[in-house]
């Protein structure tokens, strides 16, 4: 075998003899890394005499078209992000911060599978490390084994000793194959590691579920060919200093990207949030200004969050704007809207906006519950903690429609709200419901003010 440099792209994982300040492949710049792989002497095959493989075309037609049986994961939370279950066969990837609970979570999921065998690899922790931490996480259910291994090769020997039903390795970082020269956690040795873990998973239709570490950008570790390759990319938020916990699907082969699972941290393990306002509506307002209560949807989940805001005379001559967990400049636009067709003005003030309880929202119905926090504070006026709001707002201060109204209004009656306010064209499209809760329709920011403020 010959060893020779090769120049790999971060970004795509494509190689080439010599490294370039720009990607062919991607484009990306200064992406190029050095490293040294050994070259295996492949056999010269003449003419086009090419070994078939065990595979041949099927018509399209013919294909047996029966839905994949999903394996339970004895967690409801988990199961709703990747669609419904474990698909057989899948690849999934799982990242996160450091100490945010990938481990906690899959070692849970692990020893909880009743009637499964399962081979938990770990190339961070010893198995007597692995013993302590499922003590602490609870009772075993599941026939699982467990085993510190960092050789790819010797991972396939386990493989073929227990025969597991699911395979989890921790994490794809901490894993090398001999076939690949350079050390751990480098973009061939991921690569290569990952591509013959998917091989394994197609061929037996075991499903295999890698933790992966991210940088400090947020961006998972390796090439990006990593999560082309994987079925289902997972990804851990929320702040490892906080109890809450998010996990959502940024691709899933097998089900929606628009769900969310909520966890909570405790010392027991991560506990399932299945009503999600019960975390985001826990401290109670009243008497304070600047808080606005909004119905919102996450894929088909409806709940209610809290949308805290702060307007300040500016101490300097710029004023600041600041988000958490909302998107900074649709927040300018908003208050664009507020000042031009509302008539407050707000340049000399600085605002800064608030989403408890960690969440990031991407929904645009709670801009109504934004420009409402940012008038109660800028006013000083406590709006009604009784009150919520949904709407998406225009560039022209209308209040657009929204989708799944009747879910928002079921739940905020559900958590004994008495008024919700909610787009005029949602209103006209209700059904004939008997609502316990009071919904008030509006056209424009300038009546849902007048609602709240009087």
């Amino acid at each position: 075998m010959k060893e020779k440099i090769v120049y790999f792209c971060k970004e795509c994982g494509a190689d080439y003899p010599k490294a370039y300040g720009r990607c062919p492949a991607c484009g990306a710049w200064n992406s190029f890394v050095e490293q040294k792989v050994r070259k295996e002497p492949v056999a010269k095959v003449s003419g086009r005499g090419f070994v078939a493989s065990g595979s041949r075309p099927v018509r399209i037609a013919e294909v047996d078209a029966h839905a994949e049986m999903r394996i339970d994961t004895m967690n409801a939370e988990l199961n709703r992000v990747l669609g419904g279950g474990l698909v057989p066969g899948s690849l999934v990837l799982i990242g996160g911060e450091p100490g945010i609970g990938k481990s906690t979570l899959v070692l849970q999921v692990a020893l909880r599978m009743a009637g499964k065998k399962i081979l938990y690899v770990s190339g961070e922790e010893s198995v007597n490390q692995l013993k302590m931490r499922s003590e602490r996480i609870g009772r075993m259910e599941s026939d699982c084994y467990i085993v510190s291994e960092t050789s790819l090769e010797q991972i396939f020997v386990h493989i073929d000793n227990v025969k597991p039903d699911i395979v989890i390795v921790d994490s794809i970082q901490t894993i090398a194959t001999e076939t690949a020269e350079s050390s751990p956690g480098s973009i061939s040795q991921v690569r290569e590691c990952s591509a013959a873990l998917l091989k394994f998973a197609k061929e037996s239709a075991v499903p295999v579920l890698l933790i992966g570490h991210i940088t400090k950008e947020g961006s998972l570790a390796g090439p990006k060919i990593l999560e082309h390759i994987v079925d289902t990319v997972l990804q851990f938020e929320g702040d490892r200093h906080y109890l809450y916990r998010i996990l959502r699907a940024n691709k899933n082969r097998f089900g929606s990207t628009d769900e969310l699972a909520i966890f909570e941290m405790q010392q027991s393990g991560l506990r399932e949030v299945s009503n999600p306002s019960e975390l985001l509506l826990t401290q109670n307002h009243d008497g304070l200004s600047g808080v606005a209560i909004a119905a919102m949807i996450e894929g088909v989940r409806p709940f209610l969050i809290e949308v805290q805001a702060l307007v300040s005379t500016a101490a300097y001559g710029t004023p600041q704007r600041s988000a958490t967990g909302f998107d900074i400049r649709r927040m300018n636009m908003l208050l664009a809207v507020l000042e031009k067709r509302a008539g407050f003005k707000l340049m000399q003030k600085d605002v800064f906006l608030n989403i408890a309880g960690g969440l990031r929202v991407n929904d645009p119905a709670i801009d109504l519950a934004v420009l409402a926090a940012v008038l109660s504070s800028n006013l000083d006026i406590t709006l009604d903690n009784t009150t919520c709001l949904t709407g998406e707002v225009g560039l022209s201060g209308e209040i657009r429609p929204v989708n799944r109204i009747e879910q928002r209004i079921a739940e905020a009656q559900k958590l004994g709200f008495s008024k919700i306010i909610v787009p005029e064209f949602n209103y006209k499209q209700l059904s004939k419901t008997n609502w316990k809760i009071d919904v008030v329709s509006v056209h424009k920011v300038e009546e849902a003010f007048r609602v709240l403020f009087g």
